[in-house]
């Protein structure tokens, strides 16, 4: 169908520049995923891993959904489960999810449900619980399970009751291409898109016929919750590179993420296959009391950003972050955008950057450049504490690592017959 690998990877990235996700709802995970319905199954970040590999907060993140599901009555019980089998793991990426840091899911979780207006695909994401002692970040304590159930039970029926106001579901693009003239890159820095979100949907949650308490706690929550967006972005990266996945050819890459273990990338001329190598551990700054000792290794699903383009790859159009993740300034934030863009084919006509003379973010995270240049993608990240039940302790940058792109552009060459010179 495709005479050149340029031709397939031009196709590619037509799919991703027409995507154009929607947020139509927030459901209950099981609803909109089938394979939550029977039995006791969690998603999870990254490629595949089993409950011996995880790392400190997937584990508490898993310990947490047990007790979320009423599958144990305490924490030893829990563990029970989990060290003799009793519960399935399944990557958030096979079934059209994506989810941060730990990205453990369960059933009665509420997700955002995006669908690509264009293309007709779906993506899902939880939503996101703010900062500190969250179970992304492996904390699972009391105070965590009274925020996961008052999610449940208020703050997605009220989110669910707004969008239904919008006939065709809210458009993302539109909201992504303000936010990012803004100041954000939609990974570490989302709190443009949270206020713009907050600005469209305040009107429709206030004028419900609910009780006022409800209301006026679904939006003090919105109102302080700077990274609401960011799950919304991943929803949204995932559903226009899963658009892009039907296209099977070329050397374009449709997902990135991490285990805590492994990072794992998916290459469209190669299917659902994935391959990994070591992550690396995020380094940055720490919370007071915290340091780079603490630090988990890589992990979460977030580097759907990067796939996409944004995140690390748009670090100029975020200056303000630089310092934060311990990046340097704005000259920093140029280099690391100017680096990447020799990574990446294209750049994004909808997500134009001002600080970087109006050039859009970049598109098409190519294979074949990171294994010629040696420049793997840069991603922004939080840190989360190696230990379970602690929680998020800093914010940095890591590397994927070289050898994952390697390996796909191997496999790339045997699968379209072409002998190293």
């Amino acid at each position: 169908m495709y005479t050149s690998i340029n031709q397939a990877n031009d196709a590619v990235i037509a799919r991703i520049k027409a995507a154009s996700p929607h947020w139509l709802d927030v459901k209950p995970a099981a609803s909109v995923i089938p394979e939550l319905r029977e039995g006791r199954v969690l998603l999870h970040a990254g490629p595949p891993i089993r409950w011996q590999e995880m790392t400190g907060p997937m584990r508490g993140a898993c310990l947490g959904a047990c007790l979320f599901e009423g599958w144990a009555d305490d924490e030893a019980h829990a563990l029970q489960l989990l060290e003799q089998g009793e519960v399935a793991f399944v990557p958030c990426h096979h079934v059209r999810a994506v989810g941060p840091m730990g990205g453990i899911t369960s059933a009665s979780m509420p997700v955002i449900v995006v669908r690509d207006a264009v293309h007709g695909n779906e993506a899902y994401c939880n939503l996101n619980e703010g900062i500190g002692k969250v179970m992304r970040f492996g904390a699972y304590g009391p105070d965590v399970q009274t925020r996961l159930r008052w999610m449940r039970d208020t703050l997605a029926p009220v989110l669910s009751d707004a969008l239904s106001t919008f006939e065709e579901g809210l458009d993302l693009s539109a909201l992504m291409a303000q936010a990012i003239t803004m100041g954000d890159e939609f990974h570490q820095r989302n709190i443009a898109a949270s206020a713009l979100l907050m600005r469209t949907l305040a009107p429709r949650i206030a004028g419900q016929e609910r009780d006022k308490t409800q209301t006026g706690e679904v939006l003090e929550f919105l109102s302080v919750t700077d990274h609401f967006f960011i799950n919304l972005a991943m929803a949204y990266c995932k559903a226009a590179m899963d658009a892009a996945a039907e296209i099977k050819a070329g050397s374009v890459v449709t997902a990135m993420t991490r285990n805590g273990q492994m990072f794992g990338i998916r290459v469209s001329g190669l299917g659902d296959r994935w391959f990994t190598a070591p992550v690396n551990t995020p380094q940055g700054l720490f919370f007071t009391g915290y340091s780079q000792a603490d630090a988990n290794p890589d992990i979460g699903d977030s580097a759907i950003t990067e796939t996409y383009g944004i995140g690390g790859a748009a670090m100029i159009a975020a200056p303000g972050v630089t310092r934060f993740v311990g990046a340097g300034g704005m000259e920093a934030a140029q280099e690391t955008s100017e680096e990447m863009g020799e990574i990446y084919l294209q750049h994004n006509p909808l997500l134009q950057i001002p600080s970087w003379n109006f050039q859009g973010a970049c598109l098409g995270l190519d294979i074949r450049r990171v294994v010629e240049t040696g420049i793997t993608p840069i991603i922004n990240t939080g840190i989360a504490h190696k230990e379970a039940g602690i929680g998020q302790v800093g914010a940095g940058t890591v590397r994927a690592p070289l050898a994952c792109f390697e390996q796909a552009l191997e496999a790339l060459a045997q699968a379209m017959n072409i002998q190293a010179a």
